[in-house]
């Protein structure tokens, strides 16, 4: 249209009809090439009001680009190309073609901001968020209160971390998804642990780094019941007592138990070597995880002492029949037949007494020649009593304060 136009800015001069009347038009119909620029108007126009289907922005399309016929002032219905550009100056063709070229540009930003709006309003949508509930430990007693906070936190499954790493360790890819990562691996062992590393985002041509900080305990898993009697709580003194001391929740590197002859062999696992007096209190306390107020406990434990042993002859206590000529050669002992500890005591003296004879003293476990002689004159159905007998726990200084007397009948 303005090819031949030296001056295009000599808008008085674009006074002729000419140059469109010969393109759209001739013999009064439209030409081809009037028939193809109302095709590429219809074309754009059906185009974009399918993309834009469903948006207010189809109306506003169907509207600029409508190639219906025209109602001119007397009422009559003319063909949209010849009512817009038949005989018109070319100064009023070329705007008309420059709106429909400002139309487009119109439509393009109309329909952006009507996708980009759903868009948006999809991703801030609170149906995309879930609420959390984080709290400060993983474990509270009665009486406690709770503390954590309940977050709003976002699902995003277009929001992948370039990578991420936890206590050294890169996670690997396919545990890294929609705006998470999954943590499957070991806890550890007891103890408190802690959670440290970072969120690697890329953002243009830098990495923007988030910090990951978290805390947890692991604690011994129970695999027995704990059933206790309340009055069998009892130490013995001159042993070393066995003992488990634990407070469900907290580890037990966290746990301090003492009482007078108390040590921690390992773990849980206690001695208690009791001293003097009948009573002892071991005082027990440790803070769970996450919390700031401690645990204490008391436990009350009898002290007693080992109970009476018995004296012995091969394995046999009570009154035990024998040959005159064996009881000579035999190794007087001391025993707990029925104590929960399986202890061996060693014999250091004792006193055997023949009917009819004084009692005589022997110093270790065998009778000695003066006891020999003794025993030397005793009858068949005589009953010989071994008794005060002497004995001490083997590996320690601690005496037996009495061991019964062991009857030896004589048989021939």
């Amino acid at each position: 249209m303005t090819g031949d136009i030296e001056d295009k800015t000599a808008y008085e001069t674009m006074d002729k009809s000419k140059f469109l009347d010969e393109l759209f038009f001739k013999g009064g119909k439209v030409t081809e090439a009037g028939k193809e620029f109302v095709a590429k108007i219809d074309g754009f126009r059906n185009q974009a009001m399918t993309a834009l289907e469903g948006t207010d922005v189809a109306d506003v399309v169907a509207a600029r680009f409508s190639t219906e016929k025209v109602t001119n002032k007397d009422g009559d219905k003319i063909d949209w190309l010849k009512y817009n550009y038949e005989g018109f100056p070319l100064i009023a063709s070329l705007t008309k073609l420059t709106q429909i070229q400002a139309d487009i540009k119109a439509t393009e930003s109309d329909a952006l901001t009507a996708l980009l709006q759903g868009e948006l309003q999809s991703a801030v949508s609170m149906t995309k968020y879930e609420a959390m509930v984080v709290f400060d430990k993983s474990a509270y007693y009665p009486g406690e209160n709770l503390s954590g906070k309940i977050v709003l936190g976002k699902k995003d499954p277009n929001l992948t971390a370039e990578k991420v790493i936890v206590n050294g360790e890169e996670i690997e890819k396919e545990k890294i998804q929609a705006g998470q990562v999954i943590l499957d691996g070991p806890a550890g062992n007891v103890g408190d642990k802690e959670l440290k590393g970072e969120f690697q985002f890329k953002e243009g041509d830098s990495i923007v780094k988030i910090d990951i900080k978290g805390a947890y305990a692991v604690i011994p898993r129970p695999n027995e019941a704990l059933v206790s009697a309340d009055k069998m709580n009892v130490v013995y003194r001159g042993l070393s007592n066995p003992l488990t001391i634990s407070i469900p929740g907290v580890p037990s590197n966290k746990i301090s138990a003492s009482a007078p002859g108390l040590k921690r062999v390992s773990g849980d696992k206690y001695a208690m070597y009791p001293g003097k007096g009948s009573e002892v209190n071991i005082v027990v306390t440790g803070t769970p995880a996450g919390s700031d107020k401690g645990v204490r406990s008391v436990k009350k434990f009898r002290i007693k002492d080992i109970p009476p042993a018995v004296g012995m002859v091969r394995g046999q206590y009570g009154t035990v029949k024998m040959p005159k000529a064996s009881l000579g050669n035999v190794s007087i002992a001391a025993g707990l037949p029925d104590f929960l500890f399986d202890l061996k005591l060693n014999v250091s003296s004792f006193k055997i007494k023949v009917p009819g004879q004084v009692a005589i003293p022997v110093n270790g476990t065998r009778l000695n020649p003066r006891a020999k002689a003794a025993l030397s004159k005793a009858r068949r159905n005589d009953v010989i009593t071994i008794f005060d007998i002497k004995a001490s726990v083997s590996g320690s200084n601690y005496s037996i304060k009495k061991v019964l007397p062991v009857a030896i009948e004589i048989t021939n």
